[in-house]
């Protein structure tokens, strides 16, 4: 029998955001109408010679990056309204899923693929930092899931055993990582998230 977790590790982005459409990022479906931006160039900007991976790991600026794009396109937008717009419009919160965090009795963190200014974004102006004990993010670690250091950070700070750990994720990778340092894993997703609160000992309402 599985045993009930001490603490939950909650992805961000596909979990308690529900900003994703069939795995992708929906906030630049408007880019393009709303600010005269092509998200497709945006996209192949941030993915060309690893910025990406580097900004997700705080490698690198994502707002010096943004304006180095910004330069190329003769936009008049600035960085800081860009990122202003793509937090915002990404800001999806699910509040089923929110519900479901705040019934259950164990310790609750966020565990995302985020760089720091949105880890922040997602703290204050999204209000989760009133949710959760702690936003791991990794950005501010400088490692990033599945690596295994981000769920070694993890497990140090809350002085737990893996397998008192339970991590709620919507990507395989992610999933498959913390099972093999043995935390308990549930794989979110269209088709398996009616399945959570019963996964987590929840009682219906």
């Amino acid at each position: 029998m599985t045993q009930s977790p001490q603490l939950i590790v909650w992805d961000f982005d596909g979990v308690l955001n529900a900003n994703t459409r069939r795995g992708h990022l929906s906030w630049g479906a408007t880019l393009k109408a709303d600010l005269g931006l092509d998200a497709g160039s945006l996209s192949a900007h941030l993915n060309d010679s690893g910025r990406l991976r580097d900004i997700m790991r705080g490698r690198r600026d994502l707002s010096d990056t943004v304006a180095a794009w910004l330069s190329t396109q003769g936009a008049s937008v600035t960085a800081e309204d860009l990122l202003s717009y793509w937090f915002r419009k990404a800001a999806l919160p699910d509040a089923e899923v929110l519900g479901w965090l705040q019934r259950h009795p164990a310790r609750h963190v966020i565990g995302t693929n985020n760089e720091t200014r949105r880890s922040a974004y997602i703290e204050t102006q999204m209000g989760y930092a009133a949710h959760v004990e702690h936003v791991f993010s990794s950005g501010r670690m400088g490692v990033a899931k599945p690596d295994p250091g981000f769920f070694a950070r993890i497990e140090r700070w809350a002085a737990l055993t893996p397998s008192q750990i339970l991590l709620v994720d919507d990507a395989p990778e992610n999933i498959a990582a913390a099972r093999k340092r043995g935390w308990q894993a549930f794989l979110f997703t269209s088709d398996t998230r009616a399945n959570l609160p019963e996964r987590l000992g929840l009682t219906k309402e």
